[in-house]
């Protein structure tokens, strides 16, 4: 059993990332990606950690890329070589919008009554600070009852406070990552368009601007959807991935490795085909 989709607290995770490692020994992990938003802090932090705990450490990351006019994730796999100095270069100055976003995001909050800072902000994260953060410190600031809360009435697409972040557009971040050496994929698909029609359309126009793979395995994936990912994917000609979007306390229904309630197995022969692809 592998897991290709994990975060640590160097994003929006819970657990560090020697913690993550510690994790994908105890259940079980042959293979683990590391995933986290914009940054490898967590994947460089756990190198060192994953021989001696016998797990295989895979280098990814998941992108915030721009699609017709909506934000859309991108994961980036590194499976034969690590990503160039150049490629790394690029995702810092991703880091650098994310800063920006927050601090207007800030403001925004300030200007509706919610007074907390960039400090009580960033003490709850890593090296990237995201909605997430702001979410548990508005919680504590009571001036939200729960990060469901926090998100409805400011932090998320649709509510008051909400900054649209400087994105690459999908088919850049797409050249990017083939250019270094890695495999550009679709996470979570589900959450790319409203209809089975409309996806396999956008799905296939990514495709033709260079996406490799799409997660067929997720804890948002029901046994249909996975067949249905599946059969797109083969007759896309794009490789299938898996992992369950692991972030620990911060998402405590999904457990690593095996999703919600036990709805996710990856197997290995994800991995092989994978590096195949």
């Amino acid at each position: 059993m592998i897991d290709l989709h994990t975060h640590t607290d160097q994003s929006d995770g819970t657990l560090s990332p020697r913690e993550l490692v510690e994790e994908a020994a105890r259940v079980g992990l042959d293979a683990l990606a590391i995933t986290d938003h914009d940054t490898f802090a967590g994947y460089d932090q756990a190198v060192e950690h994953a021989a001696p705990a016998s797990i295989e450490l895979i280098c990814g990351v998941e992108l915030s890329t721009k699609y017709r006019g909506r934000s859309v994730h991108l994961l980036a796999y590194f499976l034969k070589q690590e990503p160039t100095r150049e490629f790394r270069k690029w995702v810092s100055t991703l880091e650098g919008s994310r800063n920006r976003r927050n601090l207007e995001l800030l403001e925004k909050l300030r200007e509706r009554g919610v007074d907390i800072s960039i400090e009580e902000v960033s003490r709850r994260a890593g090296k990237i600070v995201g909605r997430p953060h702001f979410a548990a410190a508005i919680v504590e600031k009571g001036y939200a009852s729960s990060v469901q809360d926090a998100f409805d009435q400011y932090l998320d697409e649709s509510a008051a406070c909400f900054v649209v972040r400087d994105e690459p557009a999908l088919e850049v971040a797409n050249a990017r990552i083939l250019a270094s050496g890695g495999l550009p994929v679709l996470p979570h698909p589900g959450r790319v368009a409203a209809t089975p029609s409309v996806l396999e359309e956008e799905v296939t126009q990514m495709r033709d601007t260079g996406l490799r793979g799409i997660e067929v395995y997720h804890s948002d994936h029901s046994p249909s959807d996975r067949a249905f990912y599946a059969e797109l994917a083969g007759r896309l000609g794009l490789a299938a991935t898996g992992g369950s979007d692991f972030h620990g306390a911060a998402k405590p229904r999904i457990a690593l490795g095996t999703g919600i309630d036990g709805n996710l197995h990856v197997p290995n022969s994800v991995l092989d085909k994978l590096r195949s692809a």
